[in-house]
């Protein structure tokens, strides 16, 4: 850039923001009213009412919770110097301009810096090479949500800033080639598209229809679909087609050392499959989806909630059916674990996991799940009785990524079948060529009969009239 006001070298970050409010002096405002910037919005939630609730205080089954493990996550944050819970979302100055908007490829968050920039970051290269976010961009944190390339969302990994048309149709280079923001089309820095792992209410929510129509099909049979199919039902027959995703985590596993110090192990394609902080990961690739109706509304798991050890917690829940006249059915992608729960209050529990040094109750250092869970407990305000056991989880993640070639779209019968079809835990309603009924099974065949009889008289009368004729003319 050839602006005078970035012609100098930046010693802080905040010397960046500042520098961009002199000319752009109301975006400031907007970046820090929605969620982007708060992690958290006002919702409704079900048989729970309106509440603030959002990235920051709910719980998840990957990396367990925000709150006391804030340097870490906030990597991810658009913001410097989040560290604990006196951080001031007030403060312009710590709005990172950079981590959207840097075009150099030499900037990036630090590891356990509470969101500053890691120290190879060129500040002043950074400042002086903005434009709007590319996929690199957006990637930096999307890509890694659960602590590893597309360990979470199994729809977004890193293969996607230069994937080919064979993984994404719209992102490939030698496709559509578009960009994240294309689609997330900012309104005062107010970005659609919801992930309802963290929220509930059907606004601000991205729908393939926004380009194509609700009848993009050739043959009328397939657009009849798309009243009660979402577009990526058919449209993404496989998830984590070049990188593998988690697809089952285990927390009771973690703590294993070797000669006292922590370890890991990795698969093939250098995925860890064990670590010493964290337990076991199943990572999966080319993966089938399953599906579930879904209305634009969710339930979540929230913290004090009960929890019944007989039965797998839901995390979040997709509110649909076949008979709500709204839903539609998706591809989702369901992470489950065995997570942390207070056996004698029977509530999900959030322990402090990362610490500055060891001796300061971070898991991944002490290795003391009691300790870790008390301070994380504490951290939240929530009573802890001190005995721990694990329970089954379950994380509902929609699938909207990674749409493949028209030509490897799901086809008919992989639905309409009898035997292990895609659709066979969606049993709310009657599907051709997948469900028996009776009544329509013997209205058919009574149909079929009665055609035969029908063909068997007209062709008997046809017959009969001809040798009529036929003495006639004689």
């Amino acid at each position: 850039s050839a602006l005078a006001a970035l012609q100098r070298e930046f010693e802080s970050p905040q010397q960046v923001t500042e520098t961009c409010i002199s000319c752009h002096t109301e975006r400031h405002k907007e970046i820090m009213e929605p969620s982007h910037w708060n992690w958290e919005e006002e919702t409704f939630i079900k048989d729970k009412g309106v509440m603030y609730i959002g990235k920051k205080d709910l719980l998840n089954n990957l990396c367990i919770g925000v709150t006391g493990n804030e340097n870490t996550c906030m990597k991810c944050h658009i913001g410097y110097g989040w560290s604990d819970e006196n951080f001031d979302f007030d403060e312009y100055r710590n709005i990172d301009c950079l981590v959207c908007h840097d075009n150099s490829g030499k900037y990036a968050k630090g590891k356990g810096k509470a969101g500053y920039p890691s120290d190879k970051s060129n500040l002043t290269l950074a400042a002086q090479s903005v434009s709007s976010p590319k996929r690199s961009n957006c990637g930096s944190c999307h890509f890694f949500g659960g602590g590893g390339n597309n360990a979470k969302h199994g729809d977004l990994d890193v293969a996607m800033v230069e994937g080919s048309r064979e993984l994404d149709v719209h992102m490939g280079v030698d496709g559509a080639n578009m960009h994240c923001v294309d689609c997330h089309q900012a309104d005062n820095h107010k970005i659609p598209g919801q992930m309802y792992t963290v929220s509930s209410n059907n606004t601000d929510r991205l729908n393939c229809e926004s380009c194509h129509n609700e009848t993009p099909h050739a043959k009328n049979i397939l657009n009849d679909h798309t009243v009660k199919v979402s577009c990526q039902t058919c449209h993404i027959p496989e998830y984590a087609r070049e990188n593998a995703t988690i697809m089952r985590w285990d927390w009771s596993t973690a703590g294993d050392l070797w000669d006292d110090k922590p370890y890991f192990e990795d698969d093939e394609d250098g995925n860890k499959t064990y670590m010493s902080q964290r337990g076991s990961m199943t990572w999966e690739k080319n993966v089938k989806p399953e599906y579930a109706w879904f209305n634009g509304t969710a339930g979540h798991y929230l913290l004090g909630d009960p929890v019944d050890p007989t039965n797998s917690v839901k995390m979040n829940t997709l509110n649909g059916e076949f008979a709500d006249g709204h839903s539609k059915i998706i591809p989702v992608k369901v992470h489950r674990a065995n997570q942390l729960y207070d056996a004698d209050n029977l509530i999900l529990v959030q322990p402090q996991l990362t610490s500055m040094s060891k001796g300061d109750g971070g898991y991944w250092k002490d290795f003391d799940w009691n300790n870790s869970v008390g301070i994380g407990m504490k951290n939240v305000n929530a009573e802890f009785s001190g005995k721990l056991d694990f329970i089954e989880t379950e994380l509902y993640l929609p699938v909207n990524h990674q749409v493949a070639p028209v030509e490897e779209s799901v086809q008919c019968n992989e639905c309409h079948t009898r035997e292990d079809g895609r659709l066979a835990g969606l049993n709310d309603f009657y599907m051709p060529g997948r469900d028996k009924n009776d009544f329509v099974d013997i209205a058919g065949k009574a149909a079929i009969i009665l055609s035969i009889l029908v063909i068997i008289a007209h062709a008997t009368l046809r017959i009969l009239a001809s040798r009529n004729r036929k003495k006639d003319n004689s």
